[in-house]
């Protein structure tokens, strides 16, 4: 004979934990400790429930025995995690015919036919699986509408509706158990961050129906707003007798005066309102968490049903952190492991400016708030191919499904036709901090043309530029004026308490003077990767390099460069002014020169004239100077070593700034970083011509000054004879973009397109360009910081690749003993929390 699935009271000493039956079990078991009036409340384990989903008997007759006679119970999930969902609640079971019966005679039929009609279409759908549509879409009321869904259920079913509370009770157990099981509900949990073999706890509780002579009724009260985290009582109370919600939503005005729509609960029941303040503030002592009290009130007197964690909006979970610490309730390094630090990039969101013209082509639900503008695409492998081109995209899709989620991911913001505010785009959005807009049923989605067609007619294409306003729920044409988002004390607190509490260093990835003052604003220690070639791009500059690729002799290349020479030492002037003394390290010219060449005959017959020259010769040179693989050819060190002249004006550049910036605030001390470096005698010779330039610009300025030399570590072969190169120099960057392609032998322009069915198929755990990989790339970054330190023993050693926000390469680059790494400014904010995260836990590992 099987046992039956364990079951366990919930007491003060019951054997109940989080890790057996999960949080909601525990949760009670502490409301139970702290002598609340909870009502008697029976759990099952996860071992117990998954017995359940394999087959075995339900208890339904030994947990009633727990609650007495003829009970109305509920049942809840208690995952693990509160994040990972589960099946929903299920109320009144136990009642039957003459339940109902009593229930007439002591509360009227209209209430008794209420409650029964809802436990019988609960049971309909999620026990007995029948047709939604045929029980919601009952067309009458009162005894009518339950006669008509009993008599639905029986000829649906094949069977009477179940007047047993112990059958009931183990088919609502049944129907859970197997609910968590289901393949669509694993996904989902999983793309919320759970195990595959994640458990489930169940919950049932005694009902407290809320019905009498006196104050009846229930809601959920909480002592902050969800969304903003400030003080302010709020929440919801439907009042039996008074027949409406007596409190909505809202400030605690609403609760302590008298609205325009009648009594508050405060005017209603004063004391059972007062009781469950005190109940809501004992529990955030206690249990050292903002809580959401649901309560039911019968006949004035309060009963404590559940006790979960207030949901929380990004910014709002930082203010909770904060105001917990200052409480004294927690301390404040509890306080920085309390906020996920991804969640931080929704309070960096940009929004559009408020003078913005806004030229909308449709509408939908606003499900995740910012704003981001990007190039449409219309599936997860073209937004993960735009990412690693460096485009910002907009992923639309009818409707996302778990297998998207590594789109969203790389989508600046998505947008669907369907869906609501908890649909999966909309939950996972919110989660990523990712504007989205769900639900815009106001344009016509042609997913098979790659066309989206506007409510006015205009026909959206795959490339074309849009902006999503997940804040208004607003799709715009085009790229209007963005403003980037305030921050607050909290979060300024918060970060301060997180730069106390980590030990590596974080900078950010800046190429301009705006890069550089966002970076400052998020307190990043310096500059980390400055591509000067950026500066070149711009139409006044572009024309002189061109003019300098045509130049035919050394002399002819300095003197052109000559003209750009200004250029460059102001725009090293205004980051080095925007730093006042951090660290900014400026990567020499990288890029090969084609790349500045124009490729269509219209340009090159503009090229031409422009250079006084045969259209003939620009096509001739243009061609000379084509590549077969030009990611692996003549560009960084090998231009430096070739076209010395372009490093020489640079490195002059860099100098002249070095002294003109030094004038005004703290000494500057620049870093200078040579790229693509695979061998020793490279760096000797940059270094030697780098050298001879300080010197030169020293003596004609009669003043002296200090700088660093370092090398980005990119190529494969640089990590692995990093002990014979260090000696040179003063630092070690690894550059694990290209560091990542050539390990792989991967482009990660083109990667996006298979990338997807490989993380699928297991042959890669992740994207190694989005999530640094530890194994491969990882082993070359350790390896060439070990041999680089064997040969230099103070050689500073970093990252400065995308990965260096990512808070698993940070956790990589800490444990291996980096000095720093540098990451998008936005990112730095992320960095710094995470950074602080890991110091925190070693340090609790330690003691």
């Amino acid at each position: 004979m099987q046992k039956s699935p364990d079951h366990t009271l919930v007491t003060p000493s019951a054997p109940v934990a989080t890790a057996t039956h999960g949080w909601r079990a525990k949760c009670l078991q502490r409301l139970v400790r702290l002598d609340l009036p909870v009502p008697t409340t029976v759990a099952l384990s996860f071992a117990s429930v998954r017995a359940i989903a394999a087959g075995q008997p339900a208890p339904g007759k030994a947990i009633l025995a727990s609650f007495g006679a003829a009970p109305l119970v509920s049942i809840r999930p208690s995952p693990e995690n509160p994040d990972w969902g589960g099946p929903g609640t299920i109320l009144n079971i136990g009642l039957n015919a003459e339940r109902h019966r009593t229930l007439a005679e002591s509360h009227g039929h209209e209430v008794a036919d209420a409650l029964y009609l809802r436990f019988v279409q609960a049971y309909a759908l999620h026990v007995a699986r029948l047709d939604a549509d045929l029980f919601e879409d009952i067309e009458a009321d009162g005894p009518e509408a339950l006669a008509r869904a009993l008599s639905l259920y029986e000829a649906e079913a094949e069977e009477p509706f179940p007047q047993d509370p112990r059958a009931q009770l183990a088919g609502v157990l049944r129907s859970m158990a197997r609910a968590w099981e289901g393949t669509s509900a694993r996904l989902l949990r999983q793309a919320k961050g759970a195990p595959a073999d994640a458990g489930l706890g169940l919950v049932v509780q005694q009902m407290i129906p809320g019905l009498g002579n006196g104050e009846c009724g229930s809601g959920v009260l909480q002592l902050v707003d969800p969304v903003t985290g400030l003080r302010q009582i709020t929440g919801r109370y439907l009042s039996q007798s008074q027949g409406r919600d007596a409190l909505g939503a809202g400030a605690e005005a609403l609760y302590l005066e008298r609205d325009r729509r009648g009594p508050s609960l405060q005017d209603l029941a004063p004391e059972a309102f007062d009781k469950i303040k005190t109940f809501a503030a004992l529990m955030r002592e206690k249990l050292r968490e903002e809580m959401q009290v649901e309560f039911v009130v019968q006949n004035g007197d309060v009963h404590i049903l559940d006790g979960v964690r207030v949901p929380r909006s990004s910014r709002a979970a930082v203010r909770i952190a904060v105001r917990l610490a200052e409480d004294g309730i927690i301390a404040r390094e509890d306080a920085v492991m309390r906020v996920e630090p991804n969640t931080l990039t929704e309070l960096l969101h940009r929004q559009i400016a408020p003078d913005a013209q806004r030229d909308i082509l449709g509408t939908g639900i606003a499900a995740s708030p910012g704003a981001a503008t990007g190039k449409l695409v219309f599936s997860a492998a073209e937004a993960q191919a735009s990412a690693a081109r460096g485009e910002p995209c907009v992923l639309a899709r009818r409707e996302t499904e778990p297998e998207d989620i590594r789109g969203m991911h790389a989508a600046a913001a998505v947008l669907t036709e369907r869906g609501g505010m908890t649909s999966h785009a909309a939950v996972i959005g919110r989660g990523l901090g990712l504007p989205c807009i769900v639900g815009a049923s106001s344009m016509d989605f042609r997913l098979d043309k790659e066309q989206i067609v506007a409510r006015d007619g205009r026909v959206l294409r795959a490339g074309d530029t849009i902006t999503i306003d997940g804040t208004r729920g607003q799709i715009l044409a085009g790229a209007p004026a963005m403003v980037e988002a305030a921050l607050d004390d909290a979060f300024q607190t918060l970060l301060g308490w997180a730069d106390a509490a980590r030990d590596i260093g974080i900078r950010a990835n800046a190429d301009t003077p705006e890069d550089a003052q966002t970076a400052r604003n998020f307190n990043a220690q310096g500059i980390g990767l400055c591509r000067t070639e950026h500066m070149f791009f711009e139409p006044a500059r572009l024309i002189v390099m061109r003019e300098m690729i045509f130049a035919e002799t050394p002399g002819d290349r300095a003197a052109v460069l000559e003209r750009l020479l200004p250029m460059q030492r102001q725009d090293f002037v205004q980051l080095f002014r925007i730093m006042e003394g951090q660290p900014v390290c400026i990567r020499l010219f990288d890029p090969p020169l084609h790349e500045f060449l124009p490729t269509s005959r219209v340009g090159q017959r503009a090229l031409a004239e422009a250079l006084n020259l045969p259209v003939s010769d620009v096509t001739r040179r243009v061609a000379e100077m084509a590549e077969y693989n030009p990611m692996l050819g003549l560009r960084g060190v090998r231009l430096g070593v070739t076209v010395p002249e372009i490093y020489d004006m640079q490195a002059r550049a860099i100098f002249e700034a070095t002294l003109e910036a030094s004038r005004e605030g703290d000494p500057v001390v620049p870093e200078v970083m040579i790229p693509l470096v695979s061998a020793k005698r490279e760096v000797e010779l940059v270094k030697a011509r780098i050298d001879a330039v300080a010197a030169a610009v020293q003596a004609e300025k009669g003043r002296s000054f200090t700088y660093r030399l370092g090398v980005m570590v990119e190529t494969p072969r640089a990590a692995l004879r990093a002990g014979e190169i260090a000696p040179h120099v003063s630092f070690l960057s690894f550059g694990t973009n290209d560091l990542t392609q050539m390990t792989y032998g991967l482009s990660r322009d083109d990667a996006g397109r298979f990338m997807s069915t490989y993380v699928q198929q297991g042959v890669f755990s992740e994207d190694p360009f989005r999530i640094l990989d530890i194994d491969g790339v990882g082993e070359l970054l350790k390896l060439g910081m070990e041999r680089g330190r064997r040969t230099h023993p103070g050689v500073t050693v970093s990252i400065c690749g995308e990965h260096g926000g990512n808070p698993e390469s940070i956790a990589f680059c800490r444990s291996t003993g980096f000095d720093y790494v540098s990451c998008s400014p936005f990112r730095v904010p992320v960095a710094r929390l995470a950074a602080a995260q890991l110091a925190i836990t070693h340090k609790i590992g330690r003691s």
